[in-house]
């Protein structure tokens, strides 16, 4: 007999910062698991070309829109665009996202209020505008990206551990308003992943020290985030809501 618990055929999958990394990574799985998916980030170019990558060997409708997190009418825009191609939104990958390393007496407000838009707020608002369809259909998965640095943190990490750390509450509360409609809301927190932007901006012996820190001894890569996004947004996860799944090969278990 088939096993159809992460069967995704008939829904809809909408992934922010999708166009590259964990998010375009996540976008893959729900195209080879049966969903249509909808990406978004602020590259044009970028997102043409992730959207060849997700869809290929699928029969996945992928489509993409450029959207800037920290702009309200690019949020509101892109929930509105995604319902209007595919006509719904029955996953949500709150994934876009960025890290301005800051100590706390030299964070300006300028990096606070982009990062805390960008992280935190843009998120509440496109799942404040997608949920009403969820809810409608009384079944939806939403998903916020956090961070290991959202559980614990590191020096000059104040607005990025703040904004992670914040979406676990935003989960928490999702998933009391959202539970007697038949829909999830979960955090995932990753740990050192393989992805383009800290590969390029740190050193090989910074790279060292953040293997070193795991329980595996290596860095995560990008694909090794699809099983644990595809159980949160299928029926296997429907069990799951209000909590954050740790994927960071054993990271937080190091004491010493």
């Amino acid at each position: 007999m088939k096993n159809t618990i992460f069967d995704l055929s008939g829904r809809v999958a909408l992934v922010t910062g999708g166009s590259q990394g964990l998010g375009k990574a996540m976008a893959r799985a729900f195209a080879t698991a049966g969903a249509d998916v909808v990406i978004s980030s602020r590259s044009e170019g970028k997102l043409q070309e992730a959207t060849v990558e997700i869809a290929e060997g699928t029969d996945a409708k992928v489509e993409y829109v450029v959207a800037d997190m920290t702009d309200r009418q690019h949020v509101k825009r892109l929930a509105d665009v995604a319902v209007d191609r595919l006509g719904k939104v029955d996953i949500l990958v709150n994934n876009a996202g960025n890290n301005v390393p800051r100590p706390i007496d030299t964070v300006d407000d300028e990096t606070w209020d982009n990062l805390l838009e960008l992280n935190l707020t843009s998120c509440m608002a496109l799942t404040r505008y997608l949920v009403p369809g969820m809810k409608d259909r009384r079944w939806g998965r939403v998903i916020f990206i956090s961070s290991v640095m959202g559980v614990g943190s590191a020096a000059e990490r104040v607005p990025y551990s703040t904004t992670k750390a914040a979406l676990l509450g935003l989960a928490r509360a999702c998933a009391m308003d959202l539970g007697p409609f038949g829909i999830t809301a979960n955090c995932i927190a990753p740990g050192p992943f393989a992805t383009d932007l800290p590969m390029s901006l740190l050193s090989e012996e910074a790279r060292e020290k953040f293997a070193g820190r795991t329980a595996l001894g290596r860095w995560g890569q990008p694909d090794e985030l699809a099983g644990p996004a595809l159980l949160l947004a299928s029926d296997a996860g429907s069990y799951i809501t209000g909590t954050m799944l740790l994927v960071d090969g054993g990271t937080m278990s190091k004491i010493f």
